[in-house]
């Protein structure tokens, strides 16, 4: 290949034109939202604008949208003074606040008994897998699915929700925790009392303005099919890698799925390795969630799944998005084909 190929949209999807955009001319407003001078009412404005798209977008226009620095802080904020229970295939910022005592089935199922006192993720960052939500939950992580696939959290009787804006090709360090409108949470610094007394701090309002951009993009990218495209080149990867290694594991394929995820593996051939090889190659992948700064993180989730560490050390999560073509997934799946036969080589 000539150039690059990017497929960890998972971790982060290239910046939209539309955000920028938005961002560029946020920056001309530099009054502070909560002044209310004609400066202030500009800059809340904006910020009013974002979250009437990301309601829009989210289908939560019958509930409140708390604007905060990422997921993470949004999790943080709606789990504090509350003992809530999960399972190991949660991402961290889930796992930290929570007590982990819930398990999962064969097909990657979140088992709960208590839905009030939990929390089940909409999807999986590692392997794509779709969780059935049962009404009630308390916190859902929507991180990955919105924007992916259709979704409307008014009538998904989650009562609370976090979404994280670079996902959707936002800008990074913008998020939002989306909440029933009777839920009530406390914020985690006490200040000014910003975004209605739940997360004190003076707004973002260029990031937010990339956010609420992203978000109704989004929506018109699920409107107009563009993931059942992704969807296409996920299986079409998966199908070319599947007939070069018998070997190969892929993790939830005869299950519901994001349309863009693939989590392979292949017996003996560590995840790290081939990152880096085929980081060399031209080809950006992951060996799991990118959820810790500077280094290759071996995954839990599929021990949480039950699958034996020496399976999950061998994992890599390619995520695909709507700028790659089939030609560099018919590139991937020479390269990969060349470093796997490699590998059988020197392990024989």
């Amino acid at each position: 290949m000539n150039k690059r190929a990017y497929f960890d949209w998972n971790a982060t999807a290239p910046l939209r034109e539309v955000s920028k955009a938005a961002m560029t001319q946020a920056m001309s407003n530099f009054g502070n939202p909560s002044s209310i001078h004609t400066e202030g009412r500009k800059a809340k404005a904006i910020i009013e604008t974002a979250r009437i798209q990301i309601a829009e977008a989210f289908g939560a226009g019958n509930s409140d949208i708390i604007f905060t620095s990422g997921a993470t802080e949004a999790a943080a904020i709606a789990l504090r003074t509350r003992e809530i229970e999960c399972a190991g295939v949660e991402h961290p910022c889930i796992l930290s606040n929570c007590v982990e005592n819930l398990s999962t089935d064969g097909n990657g199922q979140i088992l709960i008994s208590k839905a009030q006192c939990s929390t089940m993720q909409s999807a999986n960052s590692e392997t794509g897998i779709l969780q059935n939500i049962p009404a009630g939950v308390f916190l859902s992580d929507f991180v990955q699915s919105f924007g992916k696939i259709p979704s409307s959290f008014d009538w998904s009787d989650v009562m609370s929700g976090i979404l994280s804006a670079h996902k959707i090709g936002g800008p990074k360090g913008v998020g939002a925790l989306v909440i029933r409108s009777d839920i009530e949470v406390y914020d985690l610094l006490k200040g000014g009392g910003q975004e209605m007394g739940r997360r004190s701090g003076t707004e973002n309002v260029i990031g937010i303005a990339g956010f609420g951009a992203a978000a109704m993009a989004a929506s018109r990218d699920l409107e107009n099919g563009v993931w059942e495209e992704v969807a296409g080149l996920r299986d079409l990867l998966e199908d070319g890698l599947e007939a070069i290694a018998s070997d190969a594991i892929f993790i939830g394929k005869n299950v519901d799925r994001l349309p863009n995820t693939s989590c392979v593996c292949v017996p003996g051939w560590y995840g790290e390795t081939a990152v880096m090889q085929l980081d060399l190659a031209g080809f950006a992948v992951s060996a799991g969630s990118a959820c810790s700064s500077g280094t290759v993180k071996k995954s839990n989730v599929l021990g949480s799944l039950g699958y034996e560490k020496k399976i999950g050390e061998c994992a890599i999560r390619i995520s695909l998005g709507p700028d790659n073509t089939k030609d560099e997934i018919l590139s991937f799946i020479d390269v990969w084909g060349t470093l796997y036969r490699r590998f059988k080589a020197k392990a024989a």
